[in-house]
């Protein structure tokens, strides 16, 4: 009983430390990675750590923009029986 107490609270401090969240930086005295094959410069450290459009897509609330009754549709049958 004693053992699963401990287990279960150091399981709870471990988890704990997931959440913590930092501001991203470049490590010091390490090379930015290879510049890539198409692009015309070497990206910025401030242009790597940029989330982008697809990463982070921008909630749209808005979901019943014009409100109109549905055409019947022919497929639309009741179950059998």
């Amino acid at each position: 009983m004693r053992k699963t107490v401990i287990a279960a609270c150091l399981g709870i401090a471990l988890l704990g430390g997931c959440g913590k969240k930092s501001v991203l930086k470049p490590a010091a005295n390490v090379p930015l990675p290879v510049k890539p094959a198409t692009s015309p410069t070497q990206p910025s450290v401030a242009r790597l750590l940029t989330v982008g459009p697809q990463a982070k897509p921008v909630r749209d609330d808005e979901l019943v923009i014009k409100s109109a009754p549905l055409q019947p549709d022919r497929f639309d049958l009741p179950p059998p029986g």
